[in-house]
């Protein structure tokens, strides 16, 4: 299979580590530490047009992931698309509309959808899940790039605890009904969340909640419940997402993260940008780092209630910002 990046600095280094063998790298800046002998583009139509490769790896911010995705199947490639794969819903039917209309397939960057614990994590639904993570990020995380920090790219639901989202979602076949969120962040200059509270209700009738910060007090790492099990949604030593696209190429394979399984995530990112900004809150400062004390048993408590953080007891319920909406 010839495979080809577009977006090839900043994240796309990890694509450029894992598949060695690239056929072509394109990005609109100068591609830092570019393997010799790999034709380089900043044009992904001009990409296309000289190489013409059977998969596309898209790895660039989600507001330009439609027209690029959209080039590469019309080009007769299939695509390994970063999450999220949009930002809302109309891009993401438009999306599966050009995957329909050329026959050619969308795969999308949730590498948990290739967990090996997925499979058991199934057999105990349908049943209640919940995630609770407790990380620390420090300044330089939030200035990582011109997007760190900002609306509608980044905040720890958005970004790097999206895994966590999709994964808990995935336990349950069932479609989401409505989402509400409870977050607040500690620093002056974010526009988004870095300690969130996600409460999802399915169909069916049971629960997604998902508890997480940026600013922990202590470390809890990925905790995902589901019934009576507990894993760990970072387990990820699955099947690799590209392997499994060129295996669907070639032989059909079932997609693990096809497009149309990642639409309620997109709708989820969706009705997070039209919630109010979140509160700002006071935290301990150390150095480069903010911390809310007692953050990670107030999240341990929320992940037993299925509490959203203004409903229970915690020293920012009252400051704390959120809402909630009815999907479909």
């Amino acid at each position: 299979m010839r495979v080809a990046l577009v977006g090839a600095n900043g994240h796309g280094a990890h694509h450029r580590r894992n598949v060695p063998d690239l056929v072509a790298l394109c990005d609109p800046a100068d591609i830092e530490g570019a393997p010799p002998g790999v034709p380089l583009f900043r044009d992904h139509h001009a990409m296309l047009s000289a190489i013409k490769p059977d998969v596309v790896i898209v790895c660039t911010p989600p507001a330009t992931h439609l027209p690029i995705a959209s080039a590469a199947l019309r080009a007769g490639a299939d695509v390994l698309l970063e999450k999220p794969p949009v930002l809302n819903l109309a891009e993401h039917d438009e999306l599966s509309r050009v995957e329909g209309e050329t026959g050619r397939f969308v795969q999308v960057g949730f590498q948990a959808l290739g967990s090996p614990q997925l499979p058991e994590l199934r057999r105990h639904a349908p049943c209640d899940v919940s995630v609770v993570s407790s990380w620390q990020r420090d300044d330089a995380y939030w200035s990582r790039s011109s997007w760190a920090g900002r609306l509608p790219l980044d905040g720890a639901l958005r970004n790097p605890f999206a895994h966590a989202i999709m994964q808990a979602l995935s336990v349950n076949d069932s479609p989401l009904a409505s989402v509400e969120v409870a977050w607040c962040r500690t620093r002056e200059q974010l526009e988004v969340d870095d300690t969130a509270t996600l409460r999802l209700t399915l169909a069916n009738g049971h629960r997604v909640l998902i508890a997480v910060t940026l600013a922990g007090d202590e470390f809890a790492d990925g905790w995902l419940s589901a019934g009576p099990f507990q894993g760990n949604f970072r387990h990820d030593n699955g099947v690799s997402l590209l392997a499994n696209l060129i295996a669907h190429r070639i032989s059909g394979e079932p997609l693990l993260a096809p497009l149309a399984k990642t639409r309620d995530f997109t709708a989820i990112v969706q009705v997070l940008s039209t919630m109010p900004e979140p509160a700002l809150v006071a935290s301990e400062i150390s150095g480069g780092t903010r911390t809310l004390p007692g953050i990670a048993a107030i999240l341990r408590e929320c992940g037993r209630e299925f509490a959203l953080l203004n409903e229970i007891s915690n020293p920012w319920a009252a400051k704390v910002t959120g809402g909630a909406a009815t999907i479909g």
